[in-house]
């Protein structure tokens, strides 16, 4: 029986606004692209055009074969999970196209794997293309298409060393670098005869606690909160939305490729016009390999990643050991409760700036006792906000430190959404909710903050404070999202990683930052001093 990888896509420009989609068919063996099928569809909305994309690559595969077996890889998580049975569809535009993309294969036949954006250029690049004919009235044409040849080539085996301090990527890419200038290059995706364990880039350490003591949590398997709902609740709720935690960005923006396709609407990735059409294979000639490591799209890092800080230490040569010196440790300890906290709402910068609760002040107190036994806490660093310095003081003066104030430690602006839940955001802003589940780049109605802006600020105070508490440990008191952040700025993990932590209010959480650029996550949500 023959196998096939379908990689579908689709846009938007205004949600709805002009739209289209591209698909492709490939061989699951060879990667060969077999087919490939395009179409402006006038207005539309985004996930509208992401399910016409999918029914585009399942009929294409079917006339190939109506035998085959179908593997879909789609950067939608909404349409993966909603196919996948794991989330309902309440749509009304998407139920029909959901129903009618179930019956062009036998259930039993089809799978589906949700991928990075970047993972998904063809795709993309496809509808990029049909959306641009569509826009100057044209159909798309298969034997005009691009998308195939632009769409770029595999990871190079030795990336060049680029990221943040404390960005497990830069760290990584240095280990790759000394390997590759002492003993040559391995291909791309294998790993070489020399090859052994990285021996830098972040970790989380399974036993290791503030101070590097015996203590480790583990991330909880959640689609957490992405904003700082006031509760640290996941905004996963089936019944809240289509989108239940959604994507926070749909693909790590790694890599060192050529431009990303621009010219998106707000809160999605650039699907330029596309108009209709399918080509048979042998027309461009193959396409990325089934499975197989593919270059990022976007090429450059997210402009956030960029943007958090610039400066990377040399990379050291060989298997020498570094000079690592006393690393920079944050304790991150997220504020106690507010009144808001239980209902669930959004609270950001943006909003009332609630104070504690009396069982916020507790929790404080709880955390300022917790930390006193420990002792290694040298300097207290909080967030603006009412909550934050609330809690900073409690803990401080437990203590016996003052608190500095970091503006870039504040979370994020959730606009028009403040005091809000997720399920009353869904129901009043469908599609700004879906847009900005959907892209770090989109903001909450109202002129909110995007996460790629928090990014970049949270980057940037990081960066400073970095400089400033050299070989010492901090207690930075902040929210949700900069948490968060930061972690993911530590491992190296793409945007959408936000979305798949639990954190607790009054949780700790610890990152080491060495001197060679490494960081090193000792910690994360714990929660064991509120017991």
């Amino acid at each position: 029986m023959r196998e096939f990888v379908v990689e579908a896509d689709g846009g938007s420009r205004g949600n709805p606004g002009p739209a289209g989609y591209g698909a492709v068919v490939s061989d699951a063996a060879t990667g060969e692209t077999l087919a490939e099928a395009a179409e402006y569809i006038g207005v539309a909305t985004n996930n509208v055009a992401e399910y016409r994309g999918l029914l585009a690559g399942l009929r294409a595969a079917r006339e190939l074969d109506p035998q085959a077996r179908v593997h879909v890889r789609m950067d939608s998580k909404l349409v993966i999970e909603q196919m996948s049975g794991r989330w309902k569809i309440k749509h009304p535009a998407m139920k029909p196209l959901a129903a009618e993309a179930a019956t062009v294969f036998p259930q039993d036949r089809v799978t589906y794997e949700w991928i990075p954006r970047e993972r998904n250029a063809h795709a993309d690049r496809l509808a990029n293309e049909a959306m641009d004919a569509g826009r100057r009235g044209e159909q798309w044409s298969a034997e005009a298409s691009r998308a195939d040849l632009d769409t770029p080539p595999a990871t190079p085996a030795v990336p060049a060393p680029e990221g943040p301090p404390g960005d497990a990527t830069a760290g990584a890419a240095r280990v790759r670098a000394a390997l590759a200038s002492a003993g040559g290059a391995a291909a791309p995706g294998e790993p070489g005869p020399e090859r052994r364990p990285a021996a830098g880039g972040a970790a989380v350490t399974g036993g290791a606690d503030l101070a590097g003591t015996a203590r480790g949590r583990s991330v909880e398997d959640a689609s957490g909160a992405g904003p700082d709902t006031e509760s640290g609740a996941r905004a996963d709720d089936p019944e809240a939305a289509d989108v239940p935690g959604g994507r926070a960005a749909e693909g790590s923006r790694g890599g060192a490729g050529g431009p990303a396709p621009t010219d998106r609407a707000p809160g999605r990735r650039a699907a330029e016009p596309r108009a209709t059409g399918v080509r048979a294979a042998g027309a461009s000639g193959e396409g990325l390999a089934a499975g197989g490591p593919s270059r990022p799209a976007g090429g450059a890092p997210a402009d956030a990643d960029r943007r958090a800080a610039q400066a990377v230490a040399t990379p050291s040569s060989g298997w020498a050991p570094a000079d690592m010196g006393t690393p920079a440790t944050f304790v991150l300890l997220r504020h106690g409760e507010t009144p808001l906290t239980p209902q669930k709402r959004f609270s950001g910068s943006g909003g009332s700036d609630p104070s504690l609760s009396d069982i916020g002040r507790e929790q404080a107190e709880k955390v300022a006792a917790a930390l006193a036994r420990r002792g290694t806490v040298q300097a207290v660093v909080a967030s603006p906000l009412a909550r934050t310095r609330e809690t900073a003081r409690i803990v401080a003066a437990r203590l016996g430190l003052d608190v500095a104030v970091e503006d870039g430690l504040r979370e994020t602006d959730f606009g028009a959404w403040e005091g809000l839940t997720f399920g009353e955001v869904r129901e009043r802003y469908p599609e700004d909710l879906d847009a900005w589940l959907a892209s770090p780049d989109a903001r909450p109605t109202g002129g909110g903050e995007s996460f790629a802006a928090t990014a970049a600020r949270v980057g940037e105070a990081r960066d400073k404070l970095l400089a400033e508490y050299r070989g010492r440990t901090v207690l930075l008191v902040t929210h949700v999202t900069p948490v968060k952040t930061l972690i993911r700025l530590a491992l190296g993990a793409p945007p959408e990683a936000l979305f798949r932590m639990e954190l607790s209010a009054a949780s700790l959480s610890a990152v080491a930052y060495y001197a060679d650029g490494n960081a090193s996550v000792r910690l994360f949500n714990d929660t064991s001093h509120l017991r």
